[in-house]
């Protein structure tokens, strides 16, 4: 019984639907502990009882030092891990519990660093700061230089991100910037949402801090936790609904914020869609309606003012709600 007192790491990752490489596991007397934050796998429970065992076939490897490291394989489902023994799961000298007690002490100060950040998130509002640090737990932190691409186009989503530092860009093809996202901010759920490739692209405008998910573990945060659904639902929806009139569409029922869309951009695909309705604002300390009959404004009221001169003072609002009807 070699292994019943071990720790074990993931060293390849094929498409398993629940663990990363990097990922650890640990044996203790015949009991198997993953990780808080991740589910226990029975397939793989069979494997590491195989293993102990001497049922399952070993493979051992040697290491450029000519250590012996035996690697085991997991592949009872639709993916597939190897993983290999780390350590013996006590330390033998005051040295090695000094260093896992710095590398846990530096890893909980990382997590420190950006969790006030993501406790102040209107999207993780829902979760108790125990489950948020679960969370945390499986974010990595990431940075970039500027002008780095951090999403291309056309590509599988891989990563779900929280801007921590910085700013980063998204860009059309035709390199537009379309939108800035800075610190407190999403990016990257969308193609993890729909399955889709990823569009448009993505890319630091400033050296940034990100902390990303991976696409399986954002999947797993989802199943754990079903109230976030609603809330990326909404996302979802709402980016929808921003490409559509980005692309030329708008539709009734449409409804958006002047800082995605300003007043311009919208008059101008009412008027080129030749759309009939009614657009209403809502600011601050006032409302507004425009009326449009195939395109062309027919009436336009702001608060006291009508006319041209409401129309006028509506194309120099940058903040506001509208609604098309």
């Amino acid at each position: 019984m070699e292994y019943r007192n071990a720790v074990f790491i993931v060293t390849e990752e094929h498409a398993c639907p629940i663990y990363n490489v990097g990922d650890e596991f640990v044996i203790h007397d015949f009991t198997l502990t993953v990780e808080r934050n991740k589910e226990v796998c029975l397939m793989l429970v069979q494997e590491v009882l195989k293993a102990l065992t001497g049922t399952r076939p070993l493979h051992p490897r040697f290491t450029q030092t000519g250590v012996r490291r035996t690697k085991f394989e997991c592949g009872g489902c639709t993916g597939l891990i190897r993983f290999e023994y780390k350590k013996e799961n006590a330390y033998s000298t005051l040295q090695m519990n000094l260093l896992e007690v710095a590398k846990k002490r530096a890893k909980k100060q990382l997590i420190e660093e950006f969790f006030g950040l993501l406790r102040e998130m209107e999207i993780f509002e829902p979760l108790d700061d125990f489950d948020l640090q679960d969370l945390a737990l499986l974010m990595k932190l990431q940075k970039y230089p500027a002008n780095k691409v951090i999403i291309e186009a056309g590509e599988l989503g891989t990563h779900f991100y929280v801007v921590l530092a910085g700013t980063v860009a998204v860009v059309r093809e035709d390199n537009k910037v379309i939108a800035e996202i800075g610190p407190g901010d999403i990016f990257g759920e969308m193609s993890l949402l729909s399955g889709e490739l990823t569009y448009p692209s993505v890319y630091s405008k400033t050296v940034v801090q990100l902390a990303a998910l991976k696409a399986k573990d954002f999947k797993h945060v989802l199943s754990r936790y079903p109230i976030l659904q609603i809330f990326f639902y909404r996302v979802l929806v709402n980016r929808a609904q921003k490409n559509t009139m980005r692309s030329g569409n708008i539709s009734s029922g449409m409804s958006g914020e002047l800082t995605d869309i300003n007043s311009v951009e919208l008059f101008q695909l009412i008027n080129s869609g030749g759309k009939t309705g009614q657009v209403q604002f809502v600011f601050d300390n006032c409302q507004a309606v425009t009326l449009f009959n195939e395109g062309e404004i027919v009436f336009c009221g702001y608060g006291e003012l009508e006319g041209k001169e409401a129309v006028f003072s509506l194309l120099a609002k940058q903040k506001g709600l509208f609604t098309f009807q």
